[in-house]
C-alpha cells in the first residue's frame, strides 16, 4: 500500500459511520415529511375543514305513500307486485264492482224520485196560492154585505172558515218551498249527496297509485276481502327521497336550515355527488324517541356523545341520473359558514 493509499483509507469513513449518516438524513426527511404533512392538515382544517361537519351515520329515507282501500269487497284484480315502477294515478287494484253499480242505481232512482215529489211540492203551493186568492176575495166580498142582511151568517160563516182553510193550507205549501228551487230543495240536495256517494263508492272499486315510485309490501292477492282502511300495499316515492344524517350533539351548534351539502352513498362510491340542503333539525337525539327510553338518573350512568337526525333534501336531478333507495347508506357534509 502506497502513502497515498493509506491516507484515503484513513479518512473514509466506517461502516457504522455511514449507517449512522444514513439514519440521521431518513428521520431528517421523515421530520419534513411529518412537518410538512402537519402544516398542510393545519392550513386544510383552518381554510376549509372547519366549515364542514360531516357523518357516515346517514341514511336515505322517503314519505311512503299507503295504499289503502276505501271501500271493501272481493279483489277482482290485482295489475302491479312488489319492485315495480308506477305512475301516479296508475291502476294497482280492481275491486268487484257490482254491489258498487247497484247501490249506484238505486241512488239514481231515488235522487229522480226526489225530484218528482219535490216538484210536486211546488205544484202543490201554486195551486194553494190559486185557492187561498179565491177564498180571500169570496169572504172579503160577502163581508160588507152581512150587515145589510144580502149574505146570510151562515154563509158568511163558510165563507171565512174557507178562507182561514186556504191560508192554512197556503202556509203549509209554502213552508216547504219558500227560499229555494226544485234544484236546490233540501230534500233534492240530499238525494243528490246520496247519489254522489255511490258515484264515489263505485270510482274507488279501482284503486289508483297516490304517488310515482316503487311498489313495497304488496300483501293482496286476487280473491281476498279488502277491508276499508286496511293497507295492500305501499308506495316509495324513489323521485323524491331524502337523507336523515345523524351528526353528533358536538357538531350541531352552527347547522340550521337553508344550509349546502353535498353527499356520497356507498351504492355508488365517491364518483358520484348529490346536492341538497338542510331542511330542519329533529326535535330530539334518537335515544330519547326509543321504545325505552335511556334512565341516565342512575348511579351507573356513562356519558355517550347523543346524535341528532339532521333532514337533508336532495336536488331531483341528481336522483334522476342516480336514483337511490330507502335505507341506503350515505355520507353527509354540511357546510356551515352559510
Amino acid at each position: 500500500m502506497t502513502a497515498s493509499d493509506w491516507l484515503l483509507a484513513k479518512d473514509a469513513p466506517s461502516d457504522n459511520e455511514r449507517n449512522k449518516l444514513r439514519r440521521q438524513r431518513l428521520f431528517a426527511a421523515l421530520g419534513a415529511i411529518v412537518f410538512v404533512a402537519t402544516l398542510a392538515a393545519l392550513l386544510w382544517w383552518g381554510l376549509i375543514g372547519r366549515n364542514y361537519v360531516s357523518t357516515d351515520n346517514a341514511y336515505v329515507g322517503a314519505a311512503t305513500a299507503q295504499v289503502t282501500p276505501l271501500t271493501s269487497g272481493r279483489v277482482q284484480a290485482v295489475l302491479v307486485d312488489n319492485s315495480q315502477y308506477v305512475n301516479k294515478g296508475d291502476v294497482l287494484v280492481v275491486i268487484d264492482p257490482e254491489d258498487a253499480k247497484l247501490a249506484f242505481k238505486r241512488a239514481d232512482a231515488a235522487y229522480s224520485l226526489t225530484v218528482r215529489k219535490v216538484e210536486t211540492y211546488f205544484a202543490t203551493a201554486a195551486a194553494q196560492r190559486a185557492a187561498f186568492r179565491k177564498a180571500e176575495l169570496d169572504y172579503k166580498r160577502r163581508a160588507p154585505l152581512a150587515g145589510d142582511g144580502a149574505v146570510s151568517p151562515e154563509e158568511l160563516t163558510a165563507a171565512r172558515a174557507a178562507y182561514d182553510v186556504a191560508r192554512s193550507s197556503l202556509a203549509a205549501a209554502d213552508a216547504l218551498t219558500r227560499g229555494t228551487d226544485v234544484m236546490h230543495h233540501p230534500e233534492v240536495l240530499a238525494a243528490r249527496a246520496q247519489l254522489e256517494t255511490a258515484k264515489l263508492n263505485l270510482e274507488r272499486t279501482v284503486i289508483r297509485a297516490p304517488v310515482s315510485g316503487i311498489v313495497v309490501q304488496r300483501a293482496v292477492q286476487v280473491g281476498q276481502m279488502a277491508a276499508a282502511g286496511y293497507p295492500v300495499m305501499a308506495v316509495v316515492p324513489v323521485d323524491d327521497v331524502y337523507v336523515d344524517a345523524n351528526f353528533k350533539e358536538s357538531q350541531l351548534a352552527r347547522v340550521h336550515p337553508g344550509q349546502k351539502a353535498t353527499l356520497t352513498s356507498d351504492l355508488y362510491g365517491s364518483s358520484v355527488t348529490y346536492h341538497g340542503r338542510v331542511v330542519g333539525l329533529g326535535g330530539g337525539t334518537g335515544s330519547a324517541f326509543a321504545v325505552i327510553p335511556a334512565q341516565n338518573a342512575t348511579g351507573n350512568w356513562i356519558k355517550v356523545v347523543q346524535r341528532v337526525p339532521v333532514r337533508i333534501s336532495l336536488d331531483r336531478e341528481d336522483l334522476r341520473q342516480h336514483p337511490l333507495r330507502v335505507g341506503l347508506s350515505m355520507t353527509a357534509s354540511i357546510k356551515v359558514t352559510e
